[in-house]
């Protein structure tokens, strides 16, 4: 097919609804939330990631060429060796629907090797680099039937099920259970066809050309290039520059490192004054640090003569989580508002709705269930505090989600309440009490944590925590930090009498490039309006 035929379906590209009718090929979509574009190994075995397939030809490509179809957007075919057939298309800006690309028979490019389909790691969230293989349900034989649940993988936030998208049999799994950071676009499994090409698979490695695709980027390629160079530069060292490692190392006080051996000493907690620098003058790469923590010289940097330790490793959701706080207090300005708000109404309301609930068959309402309706009436009224930073611009959401803190033997879960201020207090606890299950068997979906506008996190109730400052889960522009109730004497109605009375604390934490100290307070003080008078959420 000639680039003329293919600027005739251009119409076809802009809607981003159909590919280009090839009789002899198909043009199919990364499926990728992030990416526009389309691959094809060199070696012409095509690659499919997430469970979208490329096509697959005999001749590796050989010439690139590149054309623009419509406004402001730009596309690029390979066209294999002595054929006119395009083998791969990328999308620079948009993607393409592959519901309605036309499926070809792939076949290998290996006269040993009969058709088959390599199974990347997907992007399976928005943030998503890398993820780790929890446990494979189907094994090296199965039979495999689209919607069929394949494996289970651990992303950044949670664990969730690859399905198969289409018919056939697992041949070959590259990664076991328990693999981890296994980069997406990373080959993990083979599929065939037909069962009696399974045989053939049993020895299968990926191929070399075979890299990881970015879920942001719109091409393949490979692992980012400056650890490679700073290993040339070592190479490339004189001999007579090696006696001046220890002297560079040790005169004065400042220590040469790249960037990138800096951050992978940061990340590890390696003192750079321990490392011996292999490079230029002394300085130091990521070899070096990286053969300092092979020899095990983190361990003997902080074990402390005599001392008993045990070294655990972080989960994935541990180390999102890591990153994700330590940039919110790092580029978040955190000011804190607390108010104390009478609680023996909403106990008295609680008490009496409870019975209620337990004839309709529903779950029981708690403390922390009012708080949420509370809260996202609360932003309701003051929506200036549901919103986000956007640099150029604040966004504030029509819609209230509220994100619930869910600690578990996995890590810290959010699973989100969406549009509570319009749901029912009964609703809103069958909803909670669902989720949390699901985070503590850690079978969340991106559906179940993605989407909220605004925080509430409560030690009070479980821990008895009385008051504590919680940090901002970004994008969002707050959090409410709920503490426990405690009884306390005020005065009475009457001069000289006195009465008991629970009062519980509630801390607000406010991004202030959002949401001013003013703001703030309206928030708080309306959140302590329906809190102190609950019978008003139920109007």
């Amino acid at each position: 097919m000639s680039a003329a035929q293919l600027l005739r379906h251009s119409r076809k590209l802009r809607s981003l609804q159909n590919a280009v009718d090839c009789e002899r090929s198909s043009l199919v979509r990364y499926f990728s939330s992030s990416s526009g574009s389309f691959i094809v190994k060199e070696n012409g075995v095509g690659k499919r990631t997430g469970g979208t397939r490329l096509s697959k030809h005999s001749q590796p490509a050989k010439e690139l060429e590149t054309f623009s179809v419509g406004v402001n957007r730009s596309y690029t075919w390979t066209r294999a060796s002595n054929s006119r057939i395009p083998s791969a298309v990328s999308g620079l800006n948009g993607s393409f629907s592959c519901g309605q690309v036309a499926s070809a028979r792939p076949f290998s490019s290996g006269a040993d090797l009969p058709p088959h389909q390599e199974i990347g790691m997907p992007s399976l969230s928005p943030t998503m680099t890398e993820g780790n293989i929890a446990k494979w349900l189907k094994k090296e034989g199965d039979k495999v039937s689209p919607g069929e649940v394949l494996c289970e993988v651990e992303t950044d936030k949670a664990t969730v099920e690859m399905e198969c998208m289409e018919e056939g049999y697992l041949a070959k799994i590259i990664h076991g259970d328990g693999a981890k950071e296994i980069k997406v676009g990373e080959i993990i499994a083979v599929t065939v066809e037909e069962e009696g090409d399974i045989e053939k698979f049993k020895d299968y490695k990926p191929s070399s050309s075979a890299e990881p695709v970015a879920p942001t980027e719109s091409k393949a390629q490979p692992e980012p290039s400056p650890p490679k160079v700073e290993e040339k530069e070592a190479s490339r060292t004189p001999e007579p520059k090696a006696p001046k490692t220890d002297e560079a190392s040790q005169s004065g006080d400042r220590i040469f490192a790249s960037p990138l051996a800096r951050k992978l000493a940061e990340d590890n907690n390696v003192p750079l004054s321990s490392v011996k620098g292999t490079g230029p003058d002394g300085r130091i790469l990521k070899a070096d640090i990286e053969d300092y923590l092979a020899k095990g010289g983190q361990r003997e940097a902080f074990a402390a003569p005599g001392l008993g330790y045990v070294d655990i490793p972080n989960a994935q959701i541990r180390k999102v989580t890591a990153n994700r706080l330590l940039a919110s207090k790092q580029t978040i300005p955190h000011y804190y508002l607390t108010v104390d708000a009478r609680v023996d109404k909403l106990v008295k309301l609680r008490g009496e709705l409870n019975p209620l609930q337990d004839a309709s068959g529903g779950k029981k309402i708690s403390i922390n269930d009012l708080v949420i309706k509370a809260a996202a009436l609360a932003l309701r009224k003051v929506p200036q505090c549901n919103s986000s930073w956007m640099n150029d611009f604040i966004r504030q959401y029509h819609n209230v989600n509220i994100n619930v803190a869910v600690q578990t033997e996995h890590g810290l879960f959010v699973p989100v309440i969406r549009d509570a201020d319009k749901k029912g207090l009964g609703t809103i606890a069958e909803e909670v009490k669902q989720l949390a299950e699901k985070a503590r068997d850690n079978s969340l979906k991106p559906a179940d944590y993605e989407g909220g506008t605004f925080t509430v996190s409560n030690l009070g109730g479980p821990f008895g925590i009385k008051q504590f400052c919680a940090i901002i889960n970004p994008p969002q522009s707050a959090i409410l930090a709920i503490g426990s109730a405690e009884k306390r004497v005020i005065p009475g109605s009457a001069d000289g009498q006195y009465e008991f009375g629970s009062f519980m604390s509630a801390t607000l934490s406010c991004d202030h490039r959002v949401i001013d100290g003013a703001v703030g307070a309206e928030f708080l003080k309306a959140f302590k309006g329906y809190i102190e008078n609950p019978t008003s959420m139920l109007l």
